[in-house]
């Protein structure tokens, strides 16, 4: 099974925590242990800010976006279309950095698929 390979950490608001906790344990294959920490593999992380009004996040009322780095982008999205999650159909590669594609997790929250190069 493809799985994420890392990020510094970050915290969500949930409507149903437990239920998007067991999403991104069980989708997209972070594996956590009962505290919520997550072991990852080494690699590099990114911290950029974008223009208030961009679109690149989904829904504006998003604030941040949640980029997760993966060895094989494609399986990845096949497996998450798979597993009925809520995929975009596009995908787009920039030189020097990657591929990148996207899913939605079930409380509205975008989230960027990163296979670096």
């Amino acid at each position: 099974m493809e799985h994420v390979l890392g990020i510094g950490g970050t915290f969500l608001r949930a409507a149903d925590p437990a239920g998007l906790t067991a999403w991104y344990r069980d989708t997209l294959g972070l594996d956590m242990d009962e505290t919520g920490v997550w072991r990852q593999d080494p690699g590099p992380c990114v911290f950029a800010a974008f223009e208030s009004g961009t679109d690149y996040f989904g829904s504006r009322t998003q604030g941040t976006m949640l980029n997760l780095r993966v060895r094989d982008l494609d399986a990845m999205l096949a497996q998450l279309r798979a597993a009925g999650a809520d995929v975009a159909d596009d995908t787009q590669e920039a030189e020097g950095l990657g591929r990148f594609g996207w899913v939605t997790d079930p409380e509205g929250n975008r989230i960027e698929l990163w296979q670096p190069e």
